[in-house]
């Protein structure tokens, strides 16, 4: 009962933190497909593994218990999901370390619904107060506690903490051991396991002088700030009711995918060879892509529709190929799209009435002004539809199609060198969370080659990957000579099998793929230049070894062309963040193909470094219409690691201070570097992000020109008299190109500074050249209006300017302060009986939160994976009631 009883207590505990505006209504819990079925279990719509708000997965090293939320955008916005593992639901040692469970979940429900962050800082625990005093970094400064370092490993003693004597700060020795009764309620964003903590900083207990994440990602503005302009905010009113209406839960299981091509025959296809590459990209969907053990049926549209094959098990290989037979080869006629729905629902209800969860993957080139008749049909079916929209004059409905049935959406141009419409089908994989099963695209390469000219690359097989490798090369007039050689020198060159008609040769590498760098060389014969394309798709080699995988999405599918979109890729390991890898995203519309270089480095579009997701603006809009993402990433041998994730993550409380001892923790076990540095190898990923849809920007008009990015990551540092700052160079625009110059004020007063920018002192920055965006800038100069002294402090704040003097928002603002030891007084052993008093020797106050959550008819979908089946697997008869 664990899940159950941890959402049931934290409906309540959302609904007191919110002031009476928010519970959980509705949670639908999807149960692994290796788990065995259940009467009770219905069959899942629009509910997958990949759409999760929570899920449940053992962490891929030892010791990964944190919960935490996988936050991408900034302040505000929505995160991606919340993960929990089945150790922290089941084991009590950890209610003393991050809480009671329902509690945690709000605190992650926050970060993932309302895009609040976190109020401590494990990188930056104490900060420097106006009194002279170093503080906690907390919120509020009203929970007391105690700074001290343990005396041995049970800290049966304490003693004041060391001093670093380069900074004047505690060293990481020092700990801050709040006191287990408190007076004040918040804050929930700090740390919710503290029995009096019920609410969310607001505007009158924030803290905004302390360094964390929520005051760096949304301007000093408390959390509950923040919460009351979301969209749930404005759409709710606090209830009368005393508790919450009771939570309601409904139990889903999947199984095999059924999924259903409905393929567009009209005679439109025939232009720009649509036709054939529609052929060609289904094929390699049908042949390396859909997962043994689905049901795949096949049908094509014009003015009606037909079904060229029902619903046909995946066994094998030859029963992939014979499928392949069934594909279109003409095309005629006019468009309508719900007949294709229509006949899919009629292929779908041959095998079984109850059709919700089924999959069509609808490909259309033309507009179709009846489209709109089958949208109520189809929402109520429960039917996924993913959409590829080819070419520029694809009906504007499919994206309505897709979002109202929880699918993906695609675009592809008519460009061939692109690889678009075979990237498309390539993306279209389970989303059941059970990657080792799925096919991965590392390579896809396409460019127009000149007669008798090569198109040469080489692709990356780590040793994740390597079972049903592919290698598929299309052309589009005389077939080239190909080669390709394995890392060790293997022509494989004489076992492509060719299919001339379809323009197509495939290569199907037995057994496991050597690992190592693939080399391959494509030859155009032809006299005149024509289109050659490359495809490399493989699964994983083991079960029990996650591949890296890449996730790539935009934060919004619609833009005007007046805001930035932005640009995010994240690459994994299981549950780990993979660093250093070299990412580059590819945007194309009907017009044209842009690059963009993709950073994980906390600046700019990227909200937190080091944490596997790496971002960028896209600012060159080109007109109006769909864009398409694709994103490249390669991994270096030896340069390429894990991390343990950083950010958003629970707090780990080291102990209570309780009568005048401390009621010890453990010390949070760190991740072995070893399990960190495996070695990756070298290897590379492709994946397709999606399509962003473009309005308001008229062709021919000129492009927005937009102002330099918001610096993030301020940081100064007072020392010999001088102050030294550091930050990282945006560009002229956004995050791109060199800025024409940086304005730098000052302040001894954090508020003047926040509220008058433009009245604090300036710095002269009249010897300062800017760098290129993504360099870390370094600054020092001795302040000329203010003697510094001991306990002296400084705040500073930055905006870069462009060449048309057009200014970035006001940076962070860092902190400096001029050395000044610090020796805490070690406790009273007698200490006052109020343990709330905040004078008591050796205390420290902290602040409060207010959190809230969803709206007040909140649902959340919650997800077993096959990793947790399988770590409860031999429980299975104790934890059946639970789910």
């Amino acid at each position: 009962m664990y899940i159950i009883d941890m959402v049931q207590e934290a409906s309540k505990y959302l609904f007191t933190a919110s002031q009476k505006r928010f519970y959980f209504k509705d949670v639908k819990i999807l149960i692994p497909v290796t788990w065995a079925t259940n009467p009770i279990y219905g069959r899942p719509q629009t509910e997958s593994y990949s759409e999760a708000n929570v899920i449940i997965a053992a962490p891929y090293v030892k010791y990964g218990n944190d919960p935490y939320t996988l936050q991408y955008g900034g302040c505000g916005e929505e995160g991606r999901y919340i993960h929990l593992t089945p150790d922290f639901l089941t084991d009590d040692a950890f209610l003393p370390i991050y809480g009671p469970r329902e509690r945690v979940l709000v605190h992650e429900w926050a970060h993932l619904r309302w895009g609040v962050y976190d109020e401590y800082n494990e990188d930056k625990p104490f900060y420097f107060a106006p009194d002279k005093s170093f503080e906690y970094t907390r919120c509020s400064v009203d929970i007391t506690g105690v700074v001290a370092e343990c005396k041995d490993p049970q800290c049966s003693g304490i003693k004041p903490c060391e001093v670093d004597q380069a900074t004047g700060s505690p060293t990481e020795k020092c700990q801050f051991f709040p006191d287990k009764k408190q007076r004040t309620t918040s804050s929930i964003m700090f740390f919710q396991g503290l029995n009096a903590i019920i609410e969310f900083c607001n505007s009158k207990s924030h803290n905004e002088e302390a360094p964390n994440m929520q005051n760096k990602m949304c301007k000093s503005k408390s959390v509950w700030e923040v919460i009351e302009q979301s969209k749930d905010f404005k759409a709710s009113k606090p209830m009368s009711d005393s508790v919450p209406p009771r939570t309601t839960f409904t139990y889903l299981q999947g199984g095999n995918r059924i999924v259903c091509l409905v393929l567009d025959v009209s005679s439109s296809m025939s232009a720009s060879q649509r036709k054939d590459r529609l052929r060609q990209a289904a094929e390699l969907f049908i042949l390396q892509i859909i997962e043994t053990g689905s049901q795949l049926g096949i049908v094509q549209f014009n003015s009606a529709a037909s079904t060229l094959r029902e619903l046909t098990t995946i066994t094998d290989y030859a029963s992939r190929t014979a499928l392949t037979k069934y594909l279109p080869n003409l095309a005629s006629g006019g468009t309508s799209i719900c007949s294709g729905i229509r006949k899919a629902f009629e292929v779908f209800r041959k095998l079984n009435s109850q059709i919700n969860g089924n999959e069509i993957v609808l490909l259309t080139d033309g507009e179709d002004g009846t489209v709109g008749s089958c949208v109520n049909e189809v929402q109520t079916s429960g039917t996924i539809i993913h959409t590829i929209a080819l070419g520029p004059s694809a009906a504007k409905e499919l994206e309505t199609m897709s979002n109202i049935t929880g699918g993906l959406q695609f675009s592809a141009t008519d460009s061939l060198d692109s690889n678009g419409l075979i990237d498309a089908f390539a993306g279209i994989s389970a989303r059941d969370g059970n990657t080792s099963n799925q096919a991965l695209q590392l390579e896809s390469a396409g460019k127009n080659i000149p007669g008798n000219s090569w198109l040469n690359g080489t692709v990356s097989i780590d040793r994740t990957v390597g079972n049903d490798t592919f290698f598929v090369v299309t052309w589009q007039a005389a077939k080239p000579t190909i080669s390709v050689f394995s890392p060790t020198g293997i022509d494989y060159s004489g076992s492509f099998v060719e299919d001339t008609a379809l323009k197509v040769s495939r290569l199907k590498i037995p057994g496991t793929a050597e690992a190592g760098n693939w080399h391959y060389h494509i030859l155009n014969i032809n006299s005149a230049a024509q289109t050659l394309t490359m495809t490399v798709t493989s699964r994983p080699a083991s079960v029990n070894d996650p591949p890296v995988t890449v996730n790539a999405h935009m934060n919004a599918d619609s833009a005007d062309a007046k805001t930035p979109i932005k640009v995010y890729a994240e690459v994994s390991k299981g549950y780990l963040p993979v660093l250093r890898a070299t990412v580059t995203a590819f945007i194309e519309s009907n017009t044209n193909n842009q690059e963009l270089r993709l950073l994980d480095n906390g600046a700019g579009a990227d909200a937190i470094k080091n944490d596997g997701v790496y971002s960028g603006y896209f600012i060159n809009f080109s007109g109006n219409g769909r864009y398409s993402l694709k994103v490249k990433v390669q991994g270096g041998e030896k340069v390429t690691r894990l991390s343990d994730r950083k950010g958003t993550r629970a707090y780990y409380n080291p102990g209570y201070y309780v009568d005048g001892k401390i009621e010890k923790n453990p010390d949070k076990p760190s991740v072995p570097e070893e399990d960190l540095q495996t070695n990756l190898g070298n290897f590379t990923r492709t994946t397709i992000g999606g399509v962003f849809v473009v309005t308001g920007s008229p062709p021919g008009s000129q492009p927005p020109v937009f102002p330099p990015c918001q610096i993030t990551d301020l940081d100064a540092n007072i020392k010999d008299e001088k102050v030294f700052l550091r930050w990282t160079a945006p560009g002229e625009i956004m995050d791109q190109g060199t800025a024409a110059k940086y304005e730098i004020r000052m302040s001894t007063t954090y508020q003047d500074l926040k509220d008058q920018f433009d009245n604090a002192t300036v710095v002269n920055t009249s010897n300062l050249v800017p760098l290129e965006a993504g360099n870390m800038e370094l600054f020092s100069f001795k302040p000329e209006d203010i003697t510094i002294e001991n306990g002296t402090i400084i705040y500073f704040a930055a905006r870069a300017g462009s060449k048309s003097s057009d200014m970035a928002e006001v940076s962070n603002i860092a902190q400096a302060q001029m050395v000044l030891p610090y020796i805490p007084a070690v406790p009273d052993p007698n200490p006052n009986p109020n343990p709330g008093t905040p004078d008591k020797p050796g205390s420290v106050n902290i602040t409060t939160l207010v959190l809230a959550i969803t709206c007040s008819i909140a649902g959340i979908c919650i997800i077993a994976s096959i990793s947790m089946c399988i770590v409860k697997k031999n429980q299975r008869a104790r934890t059946a009631p639970a789910v």
